[in-house]
């Protein structure tokens, strides 16, 4: 059957290790210094390891794979003890089974009424560039130049009521999504010379609550360590309700 599973980047994997015990299922083990899937059964394309790499070797892509299988998983578990069972239920509930909360079928109840109405439904847009893919976006564009960078992944802006207004405005824009894009390596290459020869001014890094979508601030991470520059970053977290649950600088 063809389903989303992990794919591992050998030449990126550094064999640290850091994302393993986010994989409660045990599907990764770290073998001859590289990351390795060692069972498709185990693995629930979930993808909660990605924003653990921190030289984002980790991705998500659909292929034949054997099917995920939680009677194969919950046998192979009884013998690490029942702290790992109970990781493993709780890693279930929060992600609605054994899907990505990405993936999930939900309804987000809103209020009705007045304060509804009053959305900014004519609010222009704040956009002042364009592309704003990260596959299309030229590094070396001169609206990146000493501009404030918001990198955001595609869901944000469908998720968060006043995107334009509290989040975009006076910044360049630059959307992604770790999880489902392609050739996302191209992207750290391009944050890098953003960093050096745009010389942006701060890069803010706005992500769903979604494990994989912490792939983007690894890939910033990776990017800074490549830079010969250093920029100060804000890491911005949106529920899937629509709330900013997290905004620090890190």
């Amino acid at each position: 059957m063809k389903r989303d599973i992990l794919k591992i980047d050998e030449d990126l994997c550094n064999g640290c290790g850091q994302c393993v015990p986010n994989c409660h299922e045990g599907a990764i083990q770290v073998i001859d210094g590289k990351l390795r899937l060692v069972s498709e059964l185990m693995c629930d394309g979930l993808g909660a390891c990605i924003g653990y790499c921190p030289d984002g070797a980790i991705s998500i892509e659909t292929r034949e794979a054997e099917p995920y299988n939680e009677t194969h998983v919950m046998e192979q578990m009884k013998d690490n003890g029942g702290n790992t069972i109970t990781a493993h239920l709780k890693h279930l509930k929060d992600h609605g089974g054994s899907g990505c909360p990405g993936s999930k079928a939900m309804v987000i109840a809103k209020p009705s009424g007045k304060e509804n109405s009053a959305l900014v439904a004519d609010q222009p847009s704040e956009l002042r560039q364009w592309p704003v893919q990260m596959h299309l976006i030229n590094p070396n564009a001169h609206y990146l130049r000493s501009a404030d960078l918001l990198l955001s992944a595609d869901c944000v802006a469908f998720s968060i009521g006043g995107f334009h207004g509290k989040h975009l405005k006076g910044k360049s824009l630059a959307i992604a999504c770790p999880k489902l894009d392609q050739g996302i390596d191209s992207y750290v290459e391009k944050l890098t010379a953003m960093i050096d020869i745009a010389k942006v001014n701060t890069i803010s890094v706005m992500m769903m609550e979604v494990p994989c979508c912490g792939g983007l601030l690894q890939m910033v991470r990776k990017a800074m360590g490549n830079a010969s520059r250093n920029v100060p970053v804000k890491k911005i977290i949106v529920g899937i309700n629509g709330e900013v649950l997290h905004d620090e600088w890190v």
